[in-house]
């Protein structure tokens, strides 16, 4: 592999295809073994300075760190392991290893919050993602998630499948899910009635299907399975209006929420799947002019109970 500086997805990406594959025999071993990989490889490919050590420790407020001793020859990986899931634990083992690969030259140490790991598109938009975004792309090969999900419709039994095959959390699943996604599609979390981050795949911001939850405070509508007050189950299925989310869908747009309650991280993560788009591409000056016409959309939210929070 090559020193000069590359994507986190080109880095995970040609680990797995030039390290992993030829180390078991052209194909994935699954779930990837990642301790033993990543104090392996370290090890072999970095003599000077290697992981030596992964394990789990007490660090109330904290999912994980990626440390050096003294003399930076050695770097030790630690992860909490207070009632955390075996998914949860290896993400957080693999967003150390990325910060490892991508990032050990730039700091002396990494900690990284329960805001760091939950939070994923409310959190800044630097290491942290693209410690992430390793994470995601190795734990689940892009080309045997794409065949995994290919002609299959969007469900929890099938986003559960992937989440066992890989042995990642249910929401690692769904995030990496939402990029294959063949119809308008938004990967969201909720807690206590409000959208806490959302993703949306490239053919729903295209169409000015996203939440921008890093610009404003979004209340789920009141009609809505992610209202507490509607919640009669664990995992759910719902039909609603598309405008009660996306006020500038046709009235007649349908949307379906998917909802799932994970105690883990105590909150609800859920998709919203729309139809294809009946428009083209706005232009960017429109997305940009968010508050303009703002006044105009107001009945069709409080149609669907969902109040403007400016």
């Amino acid at each position: 592999m090559s020193d000069a500086p590359k994507s986190p997805k080109a880095t995970a990406n040609d680990l797995l295809a030039k390290v992993i594959k030829p180390a078991f025999g052209g194909v994935y071993p699954l779930p990837i073994p990642l301790a033993e990989i990543i104090t392996d490889y370290t090890r072999q490919r970095f003599p000077a300075d290697p992981i030596t050590e992964i394990k789990g420790a007490d660090l109330p407020g904290f999912e994980g760190m990626l440390r050096p001793n003294k003399a930076r020859t050695r770097w030790q990986i630690l992860y909490n392991d207070a009632d955390a899931s075996p998914g949860r634990i290896r993400f957080t083992q693999a967003h150390e290893f990325g910060h490892y690969l991508l990032h050990r030259q730039k700091r002396d140490a990494f900690s990284c919050s329960d805001a760091d790991m939950v939070e994923w598109d409310a959190v800044e938009a630097g290491i942290e993602k693209e410690a992430d975004e390793f994470a995601a792309t190795f734990l689940m090969p892009t080309d045997d998630f794409r065949d995994q999900v290919a002609g299959e419709a969007a469900s929890f039994g099938l986003l559960s499948h992937c989440a066992e095959r890989y042995e990642v959390s249910l929401m690692a699943a769904m995030l990496k899910w939402v990029e294959f996604a063949p119809r308008r599609a938004v990967v969201l979390a909720v807690r206590d009635d409000f959208v806490l981050w959302a993703r949306a795949n490239e053919a729903a911001f295209k169409s000015g299907v996203y939440l921008a939850t890093r610009k404003r405070t979004i209340a789920v509508p009141t009609r809505s399975v992610f209202d507490n007050r509607n919640r009669v189950a664990q995992a759910e299925v719902n039909g609603i209006r598309a405008n009660c989310w996306f006020p500038r869908e046709p009235a007649e747009m349908p949307l379906t929420e998917m909802s799932f309650v994970s105690d883990q991280y105590r909150l609800t993560l859920g998709i919203l799947l729309l139809p294809d788009a009946e428009r083209r591409y706005r232009r960017q000056e429109d997305l940009d002019e968010e508050d303009e016409g703002l006044e105009s959309t107001i009945d069709r939210f409080e149609r669907c109970g969902q109040p403007i929070i400016r």
